[in-house]
């Protein structure tokens, strides 16, 4: 995938846990082909429990700017049959001087991204962060030294891709960072073949990981391997993965663009004020417990009576809906009552979670990312304390039965 290099004189980016059906378009050239990674992510997925359609457009050493006029390409795009497409750009183009990738790269990902947008308003982008080569791009060293080493040029790519994802509302799939990190652990797993530039099985094994770790916010611990790759190098690619992308979703934007409903609320006697807290949010249902509803986005209400009401508010966007349930009291006497909405869950050590403020008779359930009920049980009034030192290590939901109806993830390491 070699690429000539213009010489310029210019110096100058909540987790989930159920089982989900998706389709992903993989757009690239032969970083995407080599090995089959939208079969390497298929097969992850499925052994996760997630129902997965993949497709591909990758000719070798293509440019987004081909992709922008190559038929195939943009007739899968404008099918608009996708939920997430993986844009994959040419090995070097990004991490080429700032001024070239301005005028030789971010115009097509923008173009492609808005036709992933005209055709399915409700796709995801997702582009895909490459490496740098094993010993830098010795063909462009001597124009642009930044790029003359590996850990130059992967700095490069990774300003680069975090650039295009921020400016298309975009996500990113940190494959060059969890690369970076496999690396700087065990130098002894080479992720590249011979050509110190295309992806050895490992290497896209890895990619795949934290490819499915990026789409599905879901660890890839105990996924599929291929029959070629050793388990103890596999585990360690599926732990580098789960790490660089669930333990900095913010970094790379998963989660930054969601729908997400909350709300605060304050109460003096029979009338509450609630504040809407929500993000990314376009409409908005209130049901106030007590068979009024309202659309407005900071309502108040006035109840007829004392009481516990159980309020709820159902937000969303374009796409997709999010909701939350929160209970209030209300009463004739007193002039003002606080946002009663005081459950909390704290990490109080390796693996020891306590929850504080628990209502009376509050049922809980813990489940796996299979949505399976691992434990459950009932905890009384005041603090509780979960020792999670018996599971496994991975991802776990705790969901708090009661007036609050609330659910915390958990995290098994």
């Amino acid at each position: 995938m070699k690429k000539a290099l213009s010489i310029v004189f210019f110096f100058l980016l909540p987790i989930l846990t159920l089982p989900q059906s998706t389709s992903i378009l993989f757009v690239g050239n032969s970083y995407t082909y080599v090995n089959d990674l939208p079969q390497l992510v298929k097969d992850i997925a499925l052994s996760k429990g997630d129902s997965v359609t993949t497709d591909m457009s990758a000719p070798g050493g293509y440019t987004f700017q081909n992709h922008t006029t190559n038929a195939t390409t943009l007739a899968k795009l404008n099918s608009g049959l996708f939920d997430f497409v993986v844009l994959q750009e040419q090995s070097q183009l990004p991490s080429f001087p700032p001024s070239q990738v301005v005028s030789d790269v971010y115009p097509y990902a923008h173009q492609l991204d808005s036709i992933i947008h005209k055709a399915n308003s409700c796709a995801t982008t997702v582009f895909y962060m490459t490496w740098g080569r094993k010993y830098g791009d010795a063909s462009n060293c001597s124009a642009y030294p930044p790029i003359c080493t590996y850990s130059g040029m992967q700095e490069r790519l990774r300003e680069s891709y975090m650039t295009m994802a921020d400016s298309n509302n975009a996500l990113v799939a940190p494959a060059g960072m969890a690369w970076n990190t496999s690396w700087s652990a065990d130098s002894s797993i080479n992720l590249w073949q011979s050509d110190n530039s295309h992806p050895s099985l490992e290497g896209s094994y890895l990619t795949a990981c934290t490819m499915y770790a990026t789409i599905f916010r879901k660890s890839p611990v105990g996924a599929f391997i291929p029959a070629l790759l050793d388990s103890t190098t596999a585990s360690f690619l599926q732990d580098v993965a789960l790490h660089t992308v669930l333990d900095s979703l913010v970094n790379w934007n998963i989660g930054v663009f969601d729908c997400k409903a909350d709300f605060s609320f304050s109460v003096n006697q029979l009338t509450a004020q609630f504040s809407n807290q929500s993000q990314n949010a376009l409409s908005y249902h209130w049901n106030f417990g007590d068979g009024s509803v309202s659309t407005s986005v900071n309502p108040q209400h006035a109840y007829s009576s004392s009481g516990n009401y159980n309020v709820s508010l159902v937000v969303g966007d374009s796409c997709k809906i999010d909701s939350i349930s929160k209970v209030i009291t209300v009463t004739t006497t007193g002039i003002s009552t606080p946002n009663n909405d005081a459950l909390n869950l704290i990490n109080i050590g390796s693996n020891i979670y306590l929850l504080k403020n628990i209502p009376s008779a509050a049922s809980y359930y813990i489940t796996d990312y299979t949505g399976k009920v691992i434990e459950h049980g009932v905890v009384g009034n005041g603090e509780f304390s979960f020792d999670l030192r018996k599971f496994t290590a991975g991802y776990y939901l705790l969901q708090i039965n009661s007036g609050t109806n609330k659910s915390f993830p958990l995290q098994v390491k």
